[in-house]
């Protein structure tokens, strides 16, 4: 372990610190935050690769490796069907009851990646919190990309207990970006 993997993993935890205490609607907090690193992240990656073998997703390919090669990776879900009480209809559904209702039969004819349907305001609140987590990366230097596929594998693996949306953000320090310019196999 090099002082430079240590210094990732304290930013990872500040990071977790800027996503908690990041603005919610109405006071109500639905974030849940992890750090994984060593063999959990070892299995996040091989969860990304098997979904993208199934997916026939190259890009998934490409993040799964991404993520095996990081000091760290912070996941950052959100419990998005729970109501949040203002029947403001942006989640599609008329009231907050019609769309926990909605949500409970989705779930039992379920699977697809994402569950649903979400409250908009969780997953604004969501953005919120992966943008204050990415800014503290930024400060601190830490190399840093949002990933869908890395919150879809966390999800699946019950990483993220109660959470119907997520992103991952993997974590290094390298003398190169390492997640960007990558070249896919087409």
């Amino acid at each position: 372990m090099t002082a430079e993997s240590d210094a990732v993993k304290t930013v990872a935890g500040l990071m977790a610190l800027a996503a908690r205490t990041a603005p919610k609607a109405v006071g109500q907090d639905s974030i849940v935050c992890r750090v994984v690193t060593g063999k959990e992240q070892d299995k996040l990656a091989a969860r990304i690769d098997a979904m993208g073998k199934a997916l026939g997703l190259d890009f998934f390919f490409v993040n799964a490796g991404q993520v095996r090669k990081s000091d760290a990776t912070l996941l950052i879900g959100v419990e998005g069907t729970k109501a949040l009480g203002l029947s403001c209809g942006g989640c599609g559904f008329p009231t907050c009851a019609d769309m926990v209702k909605a949500g409970k039969a989705a779930a039992k004819r379920k699977k697809s990646v994402y569950s649903g349907p979400n409250c908009v305001f969780k997953i604004s609140d969501l953005g919120i919190a992966v943008g204050s987590a990415v800014k503290t990366a930024s400060i601190h230097n830490v190399d840093n990309r949002i990933m869908f596929t890395a919150g879809i594998a966390a999800l699946e693996l019950g990483l993220l207990k109660g959470c119907s949306v997520a992103y991952g953000i993997p974590l290094a320090a390298a003398g190169k970006n390492p997640y960007f310019d990558v070249q896919m196999k087409h």
